[in-house]
């Protein structure tokens, strides 16, 4: 069963020297169009393109307004006529926004959880008077970052005020669930 190689091709060599009938590639390529025919290009369609340039505008329209920076508040200093753009801790640094989020969430959080009632009212407004003053002295310490730029003192004032603000909250929560109970009991 074994053949030798050298063999193999000496025939090989054979057969390849033969020449091809005549007219037989001519044959092959009519049978080959047959079965498989040319595609055409395809038609200009102007649908497919009006739609992909709605999309591309609804993507991008999309994407401006995503990564669009949100709008910094505008002060009038009066001294200066013109209008300055105030920082905030997160203009600094994505962490101290992290911080300035997280603190003014739980402001927001707590402050939504007070229940006013005729009984608790002056020692709610008596809060609600020192938060105004904390955040009038935020609002002037965001100032001062933005005239003289971050530096370590404004920005721990500024996160100071904060955890100020939120523990006032919370003192201001534990008055009013004291005030209850004692209300309670005399009931």
């Amino acid at each position: 069963m074994a053949k030798d190689i050298k063999e193999l091709f000496k025939n090989d060599q054979k057969l390849t020297n033969e020449k091809m009938p005549l007219g037989h590639q001519e044959r092959f390529f009519d049978r080959l169009d047959k079965a498989m025919p040319q595609h055409t290009k395809p038609k200009f369609n102007w649908l497919n393109i009006a739609a992909s340039l709605v999309l591309l505008f609804g993507l991008s329209f999309g994407a401006y307004n995503y990564f669009q920076d949100e709008q910094p508040i505008a002060i009038v200093d009066s001294d200066t006529p013109n209008v300055q753009e105030t920082k905030t801790l997160g203009d600094i640094s994505p962490d101290l926004k992290k911080v300035e989020d997280y603190y003014l969430a739980n402001i927001n959080l707590e402050l939504s959880k007070v229940k006013l009632t005729p009984e608790n009212k002056e020692l709610f407004d008596g809060y609600v008077l020192r938060l105004e003053e904390l955040n009038a002295e935020y609002n002037r310490l965001s100032i001062e970052l933005t005239k003289e730029g971050p530096n370590e003192l404004t920005v721990n004032a500024l996160i100071n005020n904060l955890k100020f603000r939120l523990n006032l909250l919370y003192r201001l929560k534990e008055q009013l669930k004291t005030l209850n109970t004692i209300g309670e009991t005399q009931a």
